[in-house]
C-alpha cells in the first residue's frame, strides 16, 4: 500500500489556530503528522528559558519526535504553529508495524528517515562549519519564500545569532 492510501485509511485531521503547539518538550507523543497546510516552529526550551529554533516545517512535510514515539520518551523539542495549520494524524506504532510487512511503507519510512538525516547533516554543517552571514544566504537561497513566513526573531534564532546581528547581515555592516 502506498503511503497515500495508508494515510487515508488510518489518519485523522487536526486542525491548529497559528499559536497552538502540536505538543511541547517533556510531553509524550505518539503520532505521526503529515503538514498539508500551514508552517511550524520546531524549537528547544533550554534551562535558562532561551529558545533556540531547530527548524521550520512547512507543507508536503512529515514531522514527529522519533524520540518520544520510538523509545517512549518525553519530547525532545516543542512544535509551534506559525499559521492556521491542518495535518493528518497517524498512530506512528501502527505505521511502524504495517512498515514491517509492507514494501511500499517501508521505502516511505526509509526515505523519509533518509532525508530527516541529510537535512540534520546540513544543519550540523552549517553550524560547524560557516559563519552567520553565510548560513543566512543558504537559508535565503533554499527557501526564500520561508522568509516572508516568519519573524525576524525566529530567523536570528535559528541562525544561532541576535536580532541585532541578523540587521547587520542584512545591511551588509561588520559587527
Amino acid at each position: 500500500m502506498d503511503i497515500k492510501q495508508y494515510v487515508i485509511e488510518h489518519g485523522r485531521q487536526v486542525n491548529l489556530a497559528a499559536g497552538q503547539h502540536l505538543f511541547r518538550q517533556g510531553e509524550m507523543e505518539d503520532a505521526l503528522y503529515f503538514v498539508k497546510q500551514g508552517l511550524f516552529k520546531a524549537y528547544y526550551l533550554c534551562q535558562d528559558g532561551k529558545e533556540l529554533v531547530k527548524s521550520f516545517i512547512a507543507e508536503g512535510d512529515v514531522i514527529t519526535n522519533l524520540s518520544a514515539v520510538f523509545e517512549r520518551e518525553p519530547c525532545t523539542f516543542s512544535l509551534l504553529a506559525l499559521e492556521p495549520a491542518a495535518l493528518v494524524k497517524v498512530d506512528f506504532d501502527s505505521l511502524y508495524q504495517h512498515t514491517l510487512d509492507d514494501l511500499q511503507l517501508s521505502r516511505f519510512m526509509l526515505t523519509s528517515l533518509i532525508k530527516l538525516a541529510q537535512k540534520k547533516e546540513r544543519r550540523e554543517y552549517e553550524f560547524l562549519c560557516l559563519d552567520a552571514t553565510t548560513r543566512y544566504q543558504q537559508l535565503m537561497q533554499r527557501q526564500p519564500d520561508l522568509l516572508h513566513r516568519i519573524t525576524q526573531n525566529d530567523i536570528a534564532r535559528y541562525l544561532g545569532i541576535t536580532p541585532v546581528a541578523l540587521s547587520r547581515i542584512k545591511h551588509g555592516r561588520k559587527g
